[in-house]
């Protein structure tokens, strides 16, 4: 939080700053879409590694098992070990994921081994949605995605604050802040002074 801070303008007031739930955060890696997957893949090639052991124990062939079936096996197994990886790894993403919202923009940080700072003015914004998956609706949080407007390509972007408990208040924050100032970005009036009065705002600067 204090290096996203940091990057902050001074100018910026901040509105709001904090973190997912923890326990969601940490079921929603858990029971991923790609867990079914992951298990499945596992089940059929533990089989094969049984089958392909007691061949090996009644035909002696005990070299090529070690030099060769095992290390084949286990490589295959590889969206096995991505899926439990990803899972490990839960407690450490979840420490580098922060969220501010300020007065101009929504900041989010994110990483494992690395650490990055997303973040998006509202002044680019057009569209903010709340989202309540199966985890949020039991441990009783909710997902904010702010995203922008189709560029000349029609690409559009987002931006996610995931799992908080006062999901309510930050959705109708963010709504207000993107309606406010983007009207004022969109629909300006006397030629963009300091203080802009064709949205009647009370966002300076």
């Amino acid at each position: 939080m204090d290096d996203l801070k940091a990057t902050i303008d001074s100018s910026e007031q901040i509105f709001y700053e904090g973190k997912p739930d923890k326990k969601c955060y940490i079921y929603e890696s858990i029971f991923n879409p790609l867990l079914p997957m992951a298990i499945l893949w596992g089940l059929l090639d533990f089989i094969a590694l049984g089958a392909m052991t007691k061949t090996v124990i009644s035909e002696n062939l005990q070299a090529t098992y070690f030099l060769f079936i095992l290390p084949v096996m286990l490589f295959h197994l590889m969206p096995v070990w991505i899926y439990l990886g990803g899972v490990l790894l839960t407690v450490r993403k979840y420490k580098k994921t922060n969220y501010i919202i300020t007065n101009r923009a929504i900041y989010v940080t994110s990483g494992t081994f690395t650490f990055s700072i997303n973040s998006k003015p509202f002044a680019e914004l057009s569209h903010i949605n709340l989202h309540r998956g199966f985890f949020d609706q039991i441990f009783n949080v909710g997902d904010i995605t702010a995203t922008t407007n189709q560029n000349s390509n029609g690409v559009s972007s987002s931006i996610t604050i995931r799992s908080v408990s006062n999901y309510l208040q930050i959705y109708n924050l963010v709504k207000k802040l993107q309606t406010d100032i983007y009207a004022d970005t969109m629909y300006p009036n006397d030629m963009r002074p300091k203080e802009n009065h064709g949205y009647n705002t009370k966002y300076m600067g």
